[in-house]
């Protein structure tokens, strides 16, 4: 009965910690790819995500526990850290092994968020994708619960959702409209007054009031200012004396 206890509470452990797994995946993706809207959002969303992928690091361990106080297969420590060591179906725990190495990457690089740079956090990140698609390889190759059709049924409609969420994701924003093209061009100097296409003139549109708007009347033009020529005086001519 104890063995069997321990199986159950493993299998339990690896189901719960796979669905935890697979909504913080669904839930990034939800926030990166503007599911949710462009309006910024409450803190609790993004704190509901780190909730979803530390709640499945706590039933990671507590599968991974289970699993060595279980009396059926036999697990060591050894078997459960390292890949392909253990008897029982290597290369199906050896995905979950490494499943894990890649949680525990993420969930303690975003802990540790404030303190290391952003591309780091960024490209550690990236790896809950890999993650989710060791984690599901484990579920379908050495889970016991493989076999059944609602099993079947509920990670292939994940995967398809995550599939969906990832082309989302990765589709390019729409290019952002240039200033310049935002805002109109100022005249040219000596040029008349832009008028959209399609409004009359000022002069001829009413005002406000009904009456018309008359065109300021142009100023009359100056009369040139007379300006008196400066003469040079005359040059004075001096006497040549003869030579004696």
């Amino acid at each position: 009965m104890t063995n069997s206890l321990w199986w159950y509470v493993a299998r339990a452990g690896g189901l719960v910690s796979w669905g935890l797994l697979a909504a913080a995946v669904l839930w990034g993706l939800a926030l990166r790819s503007r599911l949710l809207g462009s309006r910024p959002r409450p803190a609790w969303l993004l704190d509901l995500h780190r909730y979803l992928a530390g709640v499945a690091v706590i039933f990671v361990g507590v599968h991974v526990g289970a699993i060595l106080l279980d009396g059926y297969v036999h697990f060591d420590v050894v078997q459960v850290l390292i890949p392909f060591t253990s008897t029982w179906h290597p290369g199906a725990v050896a995905w979950g092994i490494v499943a894990g190495y890649l949680l525990l990457a993420v969930e303690l690089t975003s802990l540790a968020r404030a303190r290391i740079s952003r591309t780091l956090w960024r490209r550690v990140h990236y790896l809950s994708f890999p993650l989710f698609v060791f984690a599901t390889v484990h579920a379908l190759t050495a889970g016991t619960d493989r076999g059944t059709s609602a099993f079947q049924l509920g990670v292939w409609s994940v995967c398809a959702l995550v599939a969906v969420l990832t082309a989302l994701r990765a589709r390019p924003a729409a290019p952002a409209r240039s200033a310049s093209a935002a805002r109109p061009s100022a005249p040219r100097p000596g040029a008349g007054p832009v008028v959209p296409a399609g409004r009359p003139p000022a002069a001829s549109r009413p005002a406000a009031t009904g009456r018309p708007v008359t065109a300021p009347r142009p100023a009359a033009p100056r009369a040139p200012v007379a300006t008196r020529a400066v003469v040079p005086p005359p040059r004075r001519r001096v006497p040549v004396q003869p030579s004696a």
